[in-house]
């Protein structure tokens, strides 16, 4: 029989090398925060307890559809029941649990991170605060889930922040982007009162992106070899 740390080697390979990017990042510290993917009808998630700037693919666990082990001798993260429910609810391909700086900032002082950049509408608009609850509950977990509603990242009060995507770039992508609006509500807030992009804006933003295809390489028409 093969040795267990030896199987699924693909999914937990793609996580371990998540959490490099996001501890390169600044979003991942020490042992705090969790990663997972979904590969078919199976969850490869981090081991609860990993340094995640150093993470193997043998700290990555892989579950099947009924929660039992398919890969890996170690415990799965503590918050596993947030990426459970935000799979089932949402039908996401990825999760990424952060302690970052910024957004755990933002968490001790806003109920909402209101739409101040363009590019937060890629996130669903404002950002809701989950009310806190102990790390790892059932409680966390639904209040978290709530907050997601329409939105594919939220903040958690005094504890950090979620996103998630249909692939793992794409969540990596949101857990980053929702840190550097973060950052600079923090700095707008030092020098005075944020201004919000209204309905309206909002509207007129997402109308533009979608005539232009806002986000994707266009060709010219003229000879690119040229």
């Amino acid at each position: 029989m093969a040795d267990a740390n030896e199987l699924l080697p693909e999914p937990r390979r793609a996580v371990a090398e998540a959490c490099h990017r996001l501890a390169d990042e600044g979003l991942l510290i020490g042992t705090a925060g969790n990663v997972s993917m979904r590969d078919g009808d199976r969850i490869a998630v981090t081991a609860t307890g990993a340094v995640l700037g150093q993470c193997t693919p043998h700290q990555v666990t892989v579950l099947g559809p009924d929660g039992g082990t398919l890969a890996g001798n170690l415990e799965p993260t503590s918050e596993l029941e947030l990426h459970l429910g935000i799979y089932q609810r949402y039908g996401a391909g990825a999760v990424v649990h952060t302690h970052s700086p910024q957004a755990t900032a933002l968490s001790l002082v806003l109920d909402e991170l209101p739409c101040v950049h363009y590019q937060q509408l890629l996130l669903g608009g404002s950002v809701r605060v989950a009310p806190f609850a102990v790390f790892g509950t059932p409680e966390l977990a639904q209040h978290v889930l709530t907050a997601l509603d329409g939105r594919s990242a939220a903040l958690m009060a005094h504890h950090g922040a979620v996103a998630f995507g249909p692939t793992l770039a794409k969540a990596v992508e949101n857990a980053l982007l929702l840190e550097w609006l973060c950052g600079v509500y923090l700095r707008a807030a030092h020098i005075g009162k944020p201004r919000v992009l209204d309905d309206d804006q909002q509207t007129a933003v997402v109308t533009s992106a979608l005539r232009r295809g806002y986000g994707t390489t266009h060709p010219t028409g003229e000879d690119s070899t040229r």
